[in-house]
């Protein structure tokens, strides 16, 4: 079964999807780390990130995969604190933007996929990468109510002795919104067929009941 989710940042997205892994003992994919993991490697190996051929090369020289918790491998190494750092953060935005990237990446996710009850999730994952999923959802949620989510975990990581400022989470997000909307390949959109959940006024574990209600009933129906 191809479980696939899709919507902004802030919605929910990650949180659900391990929590659809953890106890379906399904493959959880983000694909977000797929593209950091790109971009990791660009820096690391001093490709320029706007020379098409060359992050295409890039990526083919390299095997990726992905462990059960979303956690990425290239080349059986695990990558995991260096996804984060702030040079990946500087241009990841912009390499997941490149049309042949996004195809290099969403052949890799569906190579690790084949066989497999995955859960991925991303901006493009029920339009794009899995259009056949057999459940496709959009959590959405307000800008406001994602930047409240996004200024307490940054609060609980203490990442800075700087506390972060909730109307600059707010700016970032719209932003972020507008150029996931715009993009060529791959924007942000509701596929038709995609249940939609405004995750707004719930908490996880509200919507999460929900997404296992979907779930169990497409099980009980024959569809895994």
């Amino acid at each position: 079964m191809k479980v696939a989710i899709d919507g902004p940042a802030g919605g929910g997205k990650s949180t659900i999807a391990r929590m659809i892994a953890e106890n379906f003992g399904f493959l959880y994919i983000n694909s977000g780390n797929l593209y950091r993991a790109v971009t990791y490697l660009a820096l690391q190996e001093d490709v320029c990130w706007q020379d098409s051929q060359a992050m295409i090369a890039l990526v083919q020289r390299h095997h990726f995969d992905y462990r059960p918790d979303g956690a990425v491998e290239v080349d059986g190494k695990l990558l995991a604190g260096e996804l984060r750092s702030p040079q990946v953060d500087a241009i990841v935005s912009q390499v997941s933007a490149i049309p042949e990237i996004r195809a290099q990446v969403n052949s890799i996710i569906r190579s690790i996929s084949e066989g497999k009850d995955v859960v991925s999730e991303g901006r493009d994952i029920t339009t794009v990468v899995f259009p056949d999923a057999e459940i496709k959802l959009y959590l959405d949620a307000s800008a406001e109510i994602r930047a409240e989510r996004r200024f307490r975990e940054r609060l609980a990581q203490k990442v800075s002795d700087i506390p972060p400022r909730i109307e600059d989470i707010r700016k970032n997000i719209e932003m972020r919104d507008a150029l996931d909307a715009q993009k060529t390949v791959g924007a942000l959109k509701i596929a038709q067929d995609a249940i939609y959940l405004d995750t707004s006024d719930l908490t996880i574990q509200q919507v999460y009941e929900k997404v296992y209600k979907i779930l169990r009933a497409r099980i009980a129906h024959g569809r895994k």
